[in-house]
């Protein structure tokens, strides 16, 4: 058998059961055409000429285009008219109806009245004087038809075509809800190559031994034996499948648990609404601080906190700490209010969380003890690329009479070189709850770059004393987790992080450290 009738031959039993279908009205060149000649949905049609395509027996192209056309309440209007058009022939007998009456009679529903006065008003055809409607226009000013209905009549429409009136009509019928609609008409055109002119000229009709389909009753009662299967192109271009999987935050936020775990950390965890008492107060920030404005906190209105119940010891003791009357603390020098205590709000950080798991590792003795946390926080910022108002935190502390500050710098190396970062910088920071205070930077691997990642500390006597009723060192950190995220994901806009762009979210890598 000559060579170009074996591929000729190869290439017929390739052939899907819709191609072969297609493929004795190529000539058509339209799809309706196809469509009323083979029975198959438009879809069907489509994807078998994109077989055909990769079998270079046709060659298609696509164009679009855009079209005005009513949508249901248009088709509607057109029927009945326009609402303003209701409302006026109800008054041009009348001259004058009070909203009520006219609302009534016109029979037109919330919006449809409004949106007609609306019209009328703006056309100075009408006027509204103590709840009366009064008709001011002329006649024929009245009965002629408006832009906007003729144009309504015209459709459909391509929007190359439309006169300036046209486009006026057109921009105020596209404000109103559900009158038109501006689709896109995509259309495939194709043609037959040297090759599809070829197989066109030839049976196609399968074999009676070709099998189309592998069927478990196939299978078991061996009906393949003896009999050839359609030939399949692994190299043919297929749409992408894509698996299912976690949202890459989710990924990283359990990577960074299974880390903390790995250290001989317990989780803590608690709520995103906290009392001012717990996210400030407690962590010694003075109730004057910029942090504790409305500009910075997102405070929940007529929402008071209750102060820890049976607790009035570790209330007066917080309060002992920031006036000043902790041995060796100077405190705020400043008269401390419970009413500031109580204010409602949702979580800065989750280091509320630690001071409150200190004040159960303190009722049960659990010492030594250490505890991590991760999850979201707020701050009234602008948001812009670098900054959001809802945030990823992660929290660390330890509590062990004997811990040191090598040890917490022994932490944050361990916990930053699991994340992937060899090399991390320390040096001075400020936090109210922390003496000493430190900031963090890692040297990125592929930007060659130090980047600032968050702060640690060990907690101030002022922290510690009031919750165990002496100071015992506690160390702490909280790094922003978001930027860990951003970093390893090249994500540069903060807010591409809460998009829900489907194509996006399926593209991206998957958390690999």
């Amino acid at each position: 058998m000559p060579k170009e009738t074996k591929d000729m031959t190869k290439l017929i039993e390739s052939l899907s059961p819709n191609e072969r279908k297609i493929i004795p009205f190529l000539n058509e060149k339209n799809l309706d055409n196809l469509r009323e000649k083979t029975n198959l949905e438009s879809t069907a049609i489509v994807r078998a000429l994109e077989f055909l395509s990769n079998k270079d027996l046709i060659k298609t192209s696509s164009t679009s285009e855009k079209i005005i056309e009513p949508e249901i309440n248009g088709l509607l209007y057109l029927n009945q008219g326009l609402p303003e058009r209701r409302l006026i022939n109800i008054l041009v007998d009348k001259k004058s109806l009070s909203i009520g009456d006219a609302k009534k009679e016109s029979k037109l529903n919330d919006n449809e009245f409004k949106v007609a006065l609306g019209v009328l008003k703006k056309k100075a055809l009408i006027n509204l004087i103590n709840g009366n409607i009064i008709l001011e226009g002329k006649v024929e000013e009245i009965t002629e038809k408006t832009l906007e209905e003729k144009f309504l009549e015209t459709l459909p429409k391509k929007p190359e075509e439309l006169e300036p009136e046209e486009k006026y009509a057109l921009e105020n019928l596209k404000s109103r809800k559900n009158i038109i609609n501006i689709n896109e008409k995509k259309s495939v055109e194709f043609e037959l190559t040297e090759l599809g002119k070829k197989l066109l000229k030839t049976d196609i009709t399968p074999s009676k031994d070709l099998i189309e389909a592998v069927t478990p009753e196939l299978i078991k009662n061996q009906l393949w034996k003896g009999k050839k299967f359609r030939r399949y192109d692994i190299e043919s271009p297929v749409p992408k499948i894509y698996g299912g999987k976690r949202h890459f935050v989710n990924q990283a936020t359990d990577y960074a648990k299974r880390i903390w775990l790995e250290m001989g950390f317990k989780e803590m965890t608690g709520n995103l609404i906290q009392s001012g008492f717990y996210n400030f107060d407690s962590l010694f920030t003075a109730q004057d601080h910029p942090v504790r404005e409305m500009q910075d906190t997102f405070f929940i209105k007529n929402k008071e906190s209750k102060l820890p119940e049976n607790n009035k010891k570790l209330i007066g003791l917080v309060k002992d700490a920031h006036e000043g009357k902790i041995k060796g603390s100077k405190g705020w020098q400043y008269k401390w209010k419970e009413e500031d205590a109580k204010k409602t709000l949702l979580r800065t950080h989750t280091t509320c969380l630690s001071v409150q798991k200190l004040k159960k590792i303190a009722e049960n003795k659990e010492f030594p003890a250490k505890y991590f946390a991760l999850g979201k926080c707020f701050r009234n910022e602008t948001v812009d690329w670098s900054h959001g108002f809802e945030f990823n935190q992660t929290e660390g502390i330890v509590v062990d009479e004997n811990a040191n500050f090598t040890q917490l710098l022994g932490y944050l190396r361990l916990f930053f070189k699991k994340m992937g970062y060899e090399k991390i910088k320390i040096r001075p920071g400020y936090f109210p709850y922390t003496e000493p205070s430190l900031e963090i930077d890692v040297f990125h691997p592929v930007h060659k770059k130090w980047v600032e990642f968050g702060g640690a500390g060990m907690f101030r006597p002022e922290v510690t004393i009031p919750i165990f009723g002496k100071h015992i060192p506690v160390l702490a950190w909280g790094p922003g987790f978001d930027r860990i995220i951003m970093e390893f994901f090249n994500i540069t806009d903060l807010r591409d992080m809460y998009k829900n762009d489907l194509n996006k979210l399926r593209d991206i890598k998957i958390w690999d450290k």
